[in-house]
């Protein structure tokens, strides 16, 4: 029999170990053409998904089912060409994996967590509405983070104070430049959000959306700033560069964003281009296609 000393000891030790991550279930269907793809897609870690979500207050769903469709099927025909992927209700994902390297997506990985930030955020909202500066800023956050060469890439961008209207504006648009420069924008405040008032803000203001709160009424109440002041206080750090010649008309400004966007959609194709033939040289038996779903 035990002593109680014994009891206490293994406790104790139980204690100090990790807790057993949560119950997660994840299905992948995909044609045969894509099978590399869909291992791809079953070896991520839910561990490492759960950690990256547990950062924004947000936890990884119970159960995941994605369909990855090529870019011959009819139902990728009638989706934008820019769209990579898809979230929809609290556990569907749709992937296009020989779309992936448009911006923002690194890579298969980071774009089926960028989706699942979704499915956390649809979870977590109690599947209520979110804006889709929200929904994609958090997704673009939590997947890539919010480095010195984006905020770069958001000089222009951010000079002449766009306004929330500007963004779901260009959010609305089927051009790919104008939808990265709204992708580019939402990270930019929300990354700005997060810094100030916590890593988790995102979780807490889409928990008090869940129990009846507006959006705008759950980001005041967490944040203690309106959207359009949490906005200004982003776009402070660029207001210096109003003088420039090139922003002084509405026009001006908003066809230097898209150039700007244009150029680093470009730098950033090259790179990863770079990035996939260094993987594809170090994988025997690997061609273009298992490396990244055909991607372009």
């Amino acid at each position: 029999m035990w002593s109680i000393f014994q009891f206490f000891a293994i406790a104790g030790v139980a204690a100090l170990l990790p807790a057993p991550a949560p119950p997660f279930e994840l299905t992948v269907d995909a044609p045969a053409g894509l099978a590399a793809v869909r291992s791809r897609v079953e070896r991520i870690r839910p561990e490492s998904l759960a950690e990256s979500l547990g950062h924004a207050g947000l936890s990884l769903p119970a159960r995941v089912h994605v369909t990855i469709i090529p870019n011959d099927d009819p139902r990728a025909r009638v989706t934008p060409g820019w769209v990579a992927g898809l979230a929809s209700g609290p556990d569907r994902i749709v992937i296009f994996p020989e779309r992936i390297g448009s911006y923002p997506y690194d890579s298969l990985e980071s774009l089926v967590l960028h989706e699942l930030v979704h499915l956390a955020l649809n979870v977590r909202a109690g599947e209520r509405p979110l804006p889709r500066w929200f929904h994609e800023g958090v997704a673009v956050s939590v997947e890539s983070g919010w480095g010195i060469g984006s905020q770069a890439r958001l000089l222009l961008a951010a000079a002449r104070d766009p306004g929330m209207d500007d963004i779901d504006r260009l959010f609305a648009s089927d051009r790919a430049p104008e939808t990265s420069t709204a992708y580019l924008l939402s990270a930019a405040l929300v990354e700005d959000v997060r810094r100030r008032h916590g890593l988790s803000v995102p979780g807490a203001i889409a928990q008090r959306v869940s129990g009846g709160d507006t959006f705008d009424r759950a980001f005041f109440l967490t944040t203690g700033e309106t959207v359009d002041e949490a906005a200004a206080n982003a776009w402070r750090v660029y207001r210096g560069l109003r003088w420039l010649p090139v922003l002084t008309g509405t026009s001006a400004i908003w066809g230097a964003i898209l150039t700007l966007a244009v150029v680093a959609f470009f730098v950033r194709q090259r790179r990863r281009r770079e990035r996939r033939w260094e993987e594809e040289d170090g994988e025997d038996g690997d061609g273009p296609e298992d490396a990244d779903g055909g991607g372009r």
